[in-house]
């Protein structure tokens, strides 16, 4: 992806949180980011997610960059796991949080984003990002298209 000034490669692996694949951790977490997603209709899927990030800094260590991201969000009327307990959780393991849509692309670029800003030598940027972040709160949270987006950790 072009990120200003810069070309940023990213390389996407999908185990869909499978454990058969959990043996090649450290070949896809070598020198990488990583983003554990999880189902918000699926509260199994949210548990699983702190054994997936164990096991990423187990190889990486403490200095990785770790996305929790809860995808699903169209399917808010089956959702098992609250935007809360998502934020809860990354802020209890240090990680950053974000809410997807992958079928409909919602928030997805905000994702490969704020994955691009976080990677090392884009330091201002992502200072630059969270200076320009706003705080939404809504009471019924309803999916709105978005042109800008923001990282959460």
């Amino acid at each position: 992806m072009y990120w200003e000034d810069r070309t940023v490669r990213l390389q996407l692996w999908d185990t869909a949180g499978q454990e058969r694949f959990r043996s090649l951790i450290p070949s896809y977490t070598h020198d990488s980011t990583a983003a554990v997603v999880y189902d918000i209709t699926n509260v199994n899927s949210f548990q699983q997610t702190t054994k997936w990030i164990d096991d990423v800094r187990t190889e990486r260590g403490s200095d990785v960059i770790i996305m929790l991201v809860g995808n699903k969000t169209d399917l808010a009327d089956k959702r098992q796991v609250s935007i809360e307990e998502g934020e809860r959780k990354a802020k209890e393991m240090n990680v950053m949080f974000f809410e997807t849509n992958a079928k409909a692309g919602y928030h997805v670029k905000q994702l490969f984003q704020c994955v691009a800003a976080a990677l090392p030598g884009m330091e201002s940027t992502q200072d630059r990002i969270r200076e320009d972040m706003i705080d939404i709160k809504l009471e019924n949270p309803q999916e709105q298209p978005v042109n800008e987006g923001g990282c959460y950790s």
